[in-house]
């Protein structure tokens, strides 16, 4: 394995995924991580050669577009740990 140059990286296409003996099982799940992660990695906003102390408010919208699919995720889940006691908690405490 060669590890190539640490200054200037060459990236490649990636790994293959394995064969599969459930390939719809693997399509399903790739489908759902794309969901949580439609948009690429804005790979300009990040700078290892210079300190970057500041953002813009266009990088800051940016990197916000992009991790809009897990900031949804996270209000959903936020959403049910409230309403899912507070429901549980009308039904047993309000029965008719």
């Amino acid at each position: 394995m060669e590890l190539g140059s640490i200054w200037k990286p060459t990236y490649g296409p990636g790994p293959e995924a394995p064969g599969s003996s459930t390939p719809g099982l693997v399509t399903m799940a790739h489908g759902f991580l794309r969901l949580g992660q439609p948009n690429p990695l804005p790979t300009e906003l990040i700078n290892f050669g210079h300190s970057q102390s500041k953002f813009s408010l266009k990088d800051i919208h940016e990197l916000l577009l992009y991790e809009l699919g897990f900031l949804v995720c996270a209000a959903i889940g936020v959403l049910l740990i409230i309403l899912v006691p507070l429901v549980g908690c009308c039904f047993c405490c309000c029965r008719c």
